[in-house]
């Protein structure tokens, strides 16, 4: 897409012992940035960004990013390569480095500025500009402003103090940088105008003073093995909360950053995992609660166990659907419960090509929970039924277009879009949970 756009911004990017000291703005060709890509053998700026990348896409890197393009970065990036649909080679080629956002965006036209549903150069500059902000769009930069855009955008606005929109407007834009500030200087002389009653502070947001300082993302939470300012920023808070690090702040998440964890949770009588899941995070002050991120809360896991889940939002699935909701893996019959209390508002049959028996759990702002390849419903489910938050409403099975018996979970807020329903079953993951629940 790029290869034929002409001339594009690039960010000119000095780093020392991996963090970014500035950035500066200059034109250069798109053959010319496509050939600054690192390669085996390299070391330096380039490769500590594409480490980086690798990382904050949930991609395990031994070492972390040390800014050597070793056989080790080389095998992550396959795998990613894989992951994504793409032939693992191994090797940096326009494609992986759009995706991993490592080819800086152009500046936008304010006044043409992209919109949900299109497909351009322009949409992929805003999801390069989003990742360059610590908020990557869940299956990286593809120039297409679908929802995984929408969710991006929404969790920068969130971050920046700006109204969420879910759109590329005017403040949105200035924040991420891809439009100059004499054009939000513009725009709010124009809406003064247009609404005398409205000052011309008042009518656009200053994200230049907004801060995000001691706050990750969802996307940007440490995991095990890695070597980051996020997990430096944990070590932190741990610390601030009189739990002890043994080797102080050094940035690894290693065997010491796991047990400091562990005995947090425990004594904010979390779930101990040991890992940043979303409750630890919110309760460290590294993330906002879930309102705040605009993410429905349940009370109640929607699986008995033993089972698992991992994260796969927006996976590519057969015919190019991508994948919208969260796989409970199990064995055929484990009970499902309700995760809140609400109404059954729509079931479908066996015979639902996709996803089988099926059924929607409603609550009274409109958010519905979606579960599907049921085995069975439980007696007296049916269309307007209310149940409470544990009441079992099926059992686990493998009907439509499953494979294997499991649980597809979707949460949809206020009835909209569905959003990852990840962040939402880890905070009250209760697979270890094999007893059927008491039932209401």
């Amino acid at each position: 897409m790029l290869r034929n756009s002409g001339w594009v911004f690039k960010f000119v990017i000095s780093v020392v012992a991996g963090s970014v000291l500035s950035i500066a703005m200059s034109t250069t060709s798109v053959n010319a940035a496509t050939d600054s890509l690192p390669v085996l053998g390299d070391s330096g700026a380039a490769v500590i960004q594409l480490q980086q990348a690798l990382i904050s896409r949930g991609f395990t890197l031994k070492g972390g990013a040390d800014g050597i393009f070793s056989n080790t970065t080389r095998n992550t990036l396959k795998s990613f390569q894989r992951v994504v649909g793409f032939k693992a080679t191994g090797s940096v080629d326009e494609r992986t480095a759009k995706f991993l956002g490592l080819i800086a965006p152009k500046q936008l036209d304010p006044n043409a500025l992209p919109t949900a549903g299109t497909k351009s150069e322009e949409v992929w500059s805003l999801q390069q500009a989003l990742a360059n902000n610590g908020v990557p769009v869940k299956g990286g930069a593809d120039g297409v402003f679908g929802l995984a855009t929408k969710i991006a955008i929404a969790k920068f606005q969130s971050g920046k103090s700006l109204p969420i929109t879910q759109m590329l407007d005017i403040p949105t834009a200035s924040a991420l940088g891809l439009i100059p500030e004499t054009a939000v200087e513009k725009t709010a002389v124009a809406k003064s105008v247009s609404q005398p009653v409205v000052s011309a502070a008042a009518a656009v947001a200053t994200p230049a003073v907004a801060t995000t300082e001691g706050m990750l993302t969802i996307n940007t939470l440490p995991t095990r093995g890695q070597r980051s300012d996020a997990v430096r920023l944990v070590q932190e808070k741990l610390i601030a909360n009189s739990i002890e690090v043994k080797g102080g702040v050094d940035a690894i998440f290693g065997v010491a950053t796991s047990i400091a964890i562990a005995t947090f949770q425990a004594s904010r009588g979390l779930k101990v995992t040991s890992a940043v899941d979303l409750p630890t995070a919110i309760a460290l002050g590294v993330l906002p609660d879930m309102a705040t991120l605009g993410i429905p809360q349940i009370s109640v896991f929607p699986s008995q166990g033993r089972c698992s889940f991992t994260d796969t939002w927006l996976q590519v699935r057969p015919g190019g659907r991508q994948h919208e909701g969260v796989d409970i893996m199990g064995v055929k019959g484990l009970a499902l419960y309700a995760v809140v209390d609400g109404t059954i508002t729509k079931m479908y049959g066996a015979d639902s090509v996709l996803s089988g028996n099926a059924l929607r759990l409603t609550t009274s702002d409109g958010t519905y929970f979606f579960y599907a390849h049921l085995d069975s419903f439980a007696p007296g489910i049916a269309i307007g039924s209310v149940v409470k938050a544990g009441q079992i409403v099926g059992y686990m099975g493998a009907t439509g277009h499953a494979g294997s018996p499991h649980l597809h979970f979707e949460v949809h807020p206020k009835g909209g879009a569905a959003v990852s329903p990840y962040p939402v079953v880890k905070a009250v993951d209760a697979c270890d949970v094999t007893d059927v629940l008491p039932q209401p």
